[in-house]
Order: structure tokens, then sequence, then C-alpha cells
């Protein structure tokens, strides 16, 4: 496709850092995955040649200097990776609020020639750089005056280049998707919603729980999301006038319906309609006087910041550090300073203050009670979580609901995936709101040629969202072999649609389905696929429910196993991942664990390569990081076996290293789901659900639903920054059917990153970053897909 019209690949090689001093400061509030964005920073401005330095203590340090500001080696961050907070500290800073402050902070970084630096922390500490980036040249000039620097130095460190990212647990920071830490305190929250779950229900209790986030309720609203909690309150958006009345009617009726508990969450800067706090406290009070339930109050507090940071937030700061060095590299007088963040998968660079002013014009929206406009100000993604939120956690009155007539069956295909019962729930509860019967097949093909059907009500899904497997049951059976039966049961049950939660059997059966319409009329209805596989191997989206969980749970064993490593000194661990063909696993995992390698069948290696792999190892081995982790997907290679690698690494290795191995087998597929698998889950899940009404309402002709095009058989996947129906049909150009996975994978881009944080040289396409865009005030009408 090479038209000269064509821009040339951008490749990193050709960015030198050589002379170029670079500074990293955490600043704020800590979060975790604050020490995997230091991590990414140091290596990748090491990788390119160019000196880094630490600036300990956030601004106090600038301010202070002397051995504050210390140069820093490949190994200095070491072992960080999994480390919650920041390790090289982060202090509010009086001084650095002065001009004085300022000067001095100017001086210290021209002593040591720093002209660029990396900023972690909230909008405060990234508002703070962007000042002393404006007053830059005029620092330098008064401290020529003072004599305390020639001209010369003016002349040479002329320009100061700042890039930020936001590290904060609240995820408040317009512009961006997340916020480093963001992940990781869900986690935190849910872990605590799990476990007072099942103490409440021993007691029939009702918890009140609060959580972070002063002037932004995002988590609230996820967790609440992410555990089914009967009520929630966020400052963007306070309950109505009376209030009251209303929650404590929602709460004796989810009693009445046999509910043993209620979870109701709290943001700790939640406010009613005329801005005044609205307190745990006093919810408790409240529940107390009004109905009498046995009530607890559970403050979470610093709880939230703590922990190892999660997969999600290991693998986003490793990306934006290695970004944001990118960012300084090709930056010029003229750029703006600018935040590196995410918008879906999609790693983009935003004009730091753009971000800034719109930040605050939320907190404005939220003073001047425009609380509408401060829900839109916060993003697509802030408003996609509200709406979901509300469509499911109160069921209107039967009287109230819509009767369509319409009978919509649910099944899960394919292995068990964490978060397949989050999205059965939202398929049930918005089917419901929507006015169809819901039907819910056990065991997916093969129960459902067994007629093993049966209506599903809302409170049947209730406490769902936090159950791993599947609670439906699942199998990997395709449909070909029973489409006599299941066109029988179709017909017996009256069913008009189906909505099919599965991995690649998923896939492949509603392409079996799709072709046997001609046969069967039976068939000829709205079909939808929701993708949901540890393996994440299905085409047409970029995540797949379930493969964050086992992720988590890939990384989480590693830290323990390199733990281990550590302390016996000189051992190299190689770990076999599941994944089918699939190497997301084996390379997301290697990249969120710290792994010096990961083999994958989509990247073929030879035996050179397993011997540079060796004497990579042996050459580690002579610094102070005296182990080694290896992981490999189940498929990689028919011959390199796991076995044979071990065995490979074990003779190569003699008397410098010895081996362990091991097989990390189905605990990938179980465990409670992570926070982002129940939300995804539910989200991709009440997406289809409203396809599927909406597609009945388009076929249904003289009585009957008749649908029998390709785009009535549709997957719905998240595609780069996009939630997209895709008719099955046309995806099968997009699929190696022989190794079931997409013939090209999102990731793979990412490949080259572990890589260089593993200090192999390498070669990385970097042609999708450096363009600045704009923060996008996105239109209503714009229908867009954030998770």
């Amino acid at each position: 496709s090479g038209s000269a019209m064509d821009h040339q690949p951008k490749f990193f090689e050709n960015l030198s850092g050589a002379g170029k001093a670079i500074a990293v400061l955490t600043s704020g509030g800590d979060a975790q995955g604050m020490n995997a964005a230091v991590r990414a920073v140091v290596r990748m401005g090491i990788y390119v040649n160019a000196k880094v330095y630490f600036i300990y203590e956030g601004y106090q340090g600038m301010v202070d200097g002397g051995d504050n500001i210390v140069e820093v080696s490949w190994e200095s961050v070491s072992s960080i990776l999994q480390v919650g907070g920041t390790v090289i500290g982060s202090a509010r800073c009086k001084p650095f609020r002065t001009r004085e402050g300022r000067l001095q902070a100017a001086l210290n970084l021209v002593q040591r020639g720093i002209t660029n630096l990396c900023v972690i922390g909230g909008d405060g500490s990234l508002t703070g750089a962007n000042l002393f980036r404006e007053e830059w040249s005029g620092l330098l000039e008064e401290l020529a005056q003072k004599g305390k620097i020639d001209a010369e130095a003016v002349k040479k460190y002329a320009y100061l280049n700042i890039v930020g990212m936001v590290g904060s647990i609240d995820n408040d920071f317009c512009g961006t998707d997340m916020t480093i830490g963001t992940d990781s305190a869900l986690h935190r929250i849910i872990e605590v919603v799990d476990a007072i779950m099942t103490t409440a229900q021993s007691h029939q209790r009702t918890f009140v729980l609060e959580v972070m986030g002063r002037h932004c309720g995002y988590l609230a609203l996820v967790s609440a999301l992410a555990c089914g909690a009967d009520w929630v309150f966020i400052p963007e958006y306070p309950p109505e006038e009376g209030w009251e009345d209303t929650m404590c009617v929602k709460l004796s009726e989810n009693r009445a319906r046999k509910k043993r508990l209620n979870i109701i969450i709290v943001a700790e800067g939640a406010i009613d309609c005329h801005n005044k706090p609205i307190t745990s406290e006093k919810v408790k009070d409240l529940v107390v006087q009004r109905l009498g339930f046995d009530t607890r109050v559970t403050i979470l507090g610093h709880v939230q910041r703590g922990g190892t940071p999660s997969a999600f937030d290991r693998i986003l700061a490793s990306r934006m550090g290695v970004e944001a060095v990118l960012a300084l590299l090709e930056a010029t007088p003229d750029t703006p300073a600018c935040v590196v963040s995410l918008s879906g998968n999609q790693a983009v660079r935003l004009p730091l203050m753009e971000c800034v002013q719109m930040t605050q014009e939320v907190q404005k929206a939220m003073d001047e009670g425009r609380f509408l406009e401060a829900v839109r100000l916060r993003g697509r993604s802030f408003e996609n979580n509200l709406n979901t939120y509300k469509l499911l956690s109160h069921k209107r009155p039967d009287a109230e609901l819509p009767k369509t007539n319409f009978n919509v069956a649910v099944l899960n295909v394919g292995a068990p995936a964490a978060g397949m019962n989050a999205a059965v729930r939202a398929a049930v509860r918005v089917g419901i709101t929507e006015g169809h019967k819901i039907f819910a097949v056990i065991d997916g093909f093969e129960g459902f040629a067994r007629g093993k059907i049966k209506e599903i009500s809302w409170g049947d899904v209730g406490g769902w969202t936090g159950q791993g497997g599947s609670i439906l049951g699942t199998k990997r059976t395709l449909p070909a072999k029973y489409l006599e039966k299941i066109a029988d049961q179709m017909r017996t049950n009256n069913i008009n649609a189906l909505m099919v939660i599965g991995g690649f059997e998923a896939y492949l059966g509603l392409l079996e389905l799709s072709a046997a319409r001609e046969k069967h009329d039976e068939f000829c209805v709205p079909m939808v696929m929701v993708p949901a596989t540890v393996s994440n191997n299905v085409p047409g989206s970029d995540f797949s429910i379930g493969a964050d969980t086992a992720l988590n749970t890939i990384t989480d064993t590693c830290d323990r196993i390199k733990q281990s490593a550590s302390g016996t000194k000189r051992r190299v661990f190689i770990i076999e991942t599941m994944g089918g063909y699939c190497g997301y696993l084996a390379n997301m995992g290697a990249l969120a664990a710290g792994a010096d390698a990961a083999y994958i069948f989509e990247e073929q290696f030879d035996i050179r390569e397993l011997q540079a792999n060796v004497e990579h190892l042996t050459e580690k081995m002579k610094t102070s990081i005296q182990r080694g982790l290896v992981l490999r997907n189940e498929n990689c290679n028919e011959n390199y076996t796991t076995d044979f690698i071990y065995q490979l690494y074990s003779e190569e290795g003699k008397g410098v290293f010895d081996c362990r191995k091991n097989v990390l087998g189905h605990m990938q597929q179980g465990g409670a789901p992570s926070p982002f698998d129940r939300n995804f889950g539910t989200k991709i899940s009440a997406k289809a659900m409203q396809w599927i009404s909406k597609k009945l309402k388009e076929t249904y002709r003289k009585g009957k639903v008749f649908a029998n095009t390709d785009d009535s058989v549709c997957l719905l996947g998240m595609r780069r920054r996009n939630l997209v129906f895709q008719p099955v049909v046309e995806l099968k150009s997009e699929t190696d059917f022989v190794h079931r996975i997409p013939k090209e994978q999102w990731w793979l881009k990412l490949r080259p990153l572990m890589k260089i944080l593993a200090k192999y040289k390498t070669s990385y396409d970097v042609s999708d970053s450096g363009q600045l865009e704009h923060v996008a005030m996105l239109p209503k009408e714009v229908e867009a897909g954030a998770i």
C-alpha cells in the first residue's frame, strides 16, 4: 500500500536522547502504578542514551536539591514494578508555590543540565509544572543577573520541556479514560465489598461503605456498578429532592424480594442538590430511624491507595512512561506541555492545560449546581457508567414496563471466564426493562438441544456480578450437530432473538447458525455475541470478558515466584500460561510482571533466539538483579515445549543459574472477576441487549420476526476507542480458523515495550504516537463506546 502519499513509518531507534537529561518526579497523593511509570521512564530514557535523574520527595526535593536529585541506572528501578505507592516519595510543597522556591528549583536543574521533566501526579502537580515551564526563561535570566549561572547556561538551557502522567486513584482528570491507580483502587474496594457481602448475608444487614473521591464520584460509581449496590451517592449526580423516601422504599422493596442484604456506597464528597454534604453517618442514621434495619458503616480510607498495583495499572503506567519519553524526545519550544494518556485502547498526547481547564470546569459546574453539565464534562466513560448503573439497579414496577411479547434467550458458550455472570445479569435486567421475556439456557448449545431452558427474572440474577465462572453452565459443543433439536426448542419456546456470551466457540456457533438459516426459518432471528474468554482470541474485539481477571492471576503468581527467586538468588523461572495459540496472556503477563522474555506463537522463534535469551540472562546474573522470569504460551511451538525450554536453560545455565518451571493451568479461568471484567461485561452486554431490541423492532413484520441479512448476526467488540457491532460473516476474512486467533492483533504492537524494559535491542514502530490531539467535547449525539 506504499503510495507516495503514505507517511513513512516512524521508528524510535531513530530518536536519540544523547546529550539530554530527563528528571522524573512523583507529586501529590500517591497512587498504585506510579512505580511502574517511574521504571518505564528510567529504562526508556537510558535505552535512548539520555541521562535520567530521580527527584526524591516531589517538588520539595527539586527545591532542596543536593542528594534529592540523583542520576540513576538501569538497576535502580529493579523490583519496584509490583510495589504500590511511589518509591521516590511525594511531598506537599509550600516553597514551590513561591517564585523564590521555583528560582531555587531552576538553579538545581540547570546545574545538572536537566531540561526535560516528567511529572507523575494529579492536576495540581501538573498545573505547577506548567507554570514552572512558562517562567523558565525569566528564572534563568534572574539567576544570571544574580551571578549564579553564566550567560552561556542561559542560552544552552533556554527551554524546559514538560510531559505529565496522571497518577490519581480518583480518576478525576479530564481527557484521560483511566488515570494510573484507579483500577487498583477499584480492586481494593471490590475485595472489601465482596468480603462484606458474605457477612451482611449472614446477618441480614445493611452496609454503608464510604469510598474516596472528594470531588469525583468515579470510584463510588464504578464500584456500585461492579457489586450491584442498592444505592450510590456521588458529587456529580446528587439525588433528587425527597431522596430519603425513595431510598428507603427501594431498600425495603429489596428486602421484600428475599434480598438479605443492602449495600449503599457513598463517595466522601457526596452532596445533595443544595450542595450540602451527605455523609455515611447521615445515611446510616436515616436507615436505622426509618426502617430499623441493622446497619453498619465501613470507611475504606487509605486502604484504597495501598497494595500492589493491578495488571491493568502496570501495563497502563508502563505504556505511558515509554510514551512520555518519546514525547520529551520530540518536544520543541513550540509544543505545549502535554499529558500522555489513554483513550479507549489508544495512547494519546493532550495539551496539559486544556485537560486542567476542563477538569476545573467540572468543579465549577458542580459548585454552581449545573450537575448534568458536570456529568457530561467528566467524559463519555463516566456518563456511560452512570446510565448503565441507573438502568440496572432499579426495577420499574411491572405495570410501568412495556410489553413487547418478544422472547430472548441468553446462553454461555466455550470455557468459563470470569465476568460471564455479570454479562448475563446485565442482559437479563436490560431485556426485562425493554419489555422482553428473557430465557436462560443451561449448558450452552448442548443444553439448548436438550431443552434445558427456563424463563429468568430480575431477582434471579441478583448478586451475580461478583461470581466467578459461569452460573448458567457452559460447554464447548458447537450447534452444527444439534441443528434440528435447537430449531425445535426455538420454535417450542417461541424464541425471537439469541444472545451468546462466550469465546471462539460462540463465534463459530453463530457462523454455523447463520449458515443454517436457509434450512431453518427458526434461525432467522437477530443474534448477537459478546466475547468472553480468558484467551482474548476472538476476532473483532481488542478485549474479551475474563482476560483481565486471568492477567491479574498470572501477575500475582509471577510476583510470588519472583520473590521466591530473589531469595534463592540466580534462579530463572519458566512459566506456562494459557491462551490456546493466542499469546495475549503470555505477552501482557510478561509486561505486567516484568519478565525477561515471553514465547508466543504469533512471533516465531528459533534456537538462536533461545540461545540469545540464555546469554542475556547470564549477563543479567552478573548485575545486582539475580533472577529471571520467562513466560511461555502453551501452544507457542510444538517442539520447543515448556519441558524442552526448561531443560535447555538448565543445561546452558549450568554454574550460572538454575531453573524451575511452573504450569499455571486452570487457575487462570477461575476466581472472582476483576473490576474491569465486571464493568466491561456489564456495559458491553447491556449494549448488546439494546441492539437486540432495535433489531427486533426492525425485523418484526406481519406478526413475526424475520431476520436473514448478514447484519442481523453480529459480534459486539471493543475496537480501539469504540464499541462496534460487526456481522460475524464479515469477520471470517480476519480470522485464522486453524489456530483460532484473529489474523491481526493490536497488542503485538506492545511487544517491543516488554523487550525494551527487559533491556533487549529491538525495533519499535511509534508511527501511532506523536500527534497532539485536543480534548474533545463530544456532541450529545455521538454514541461513543468508552468503557
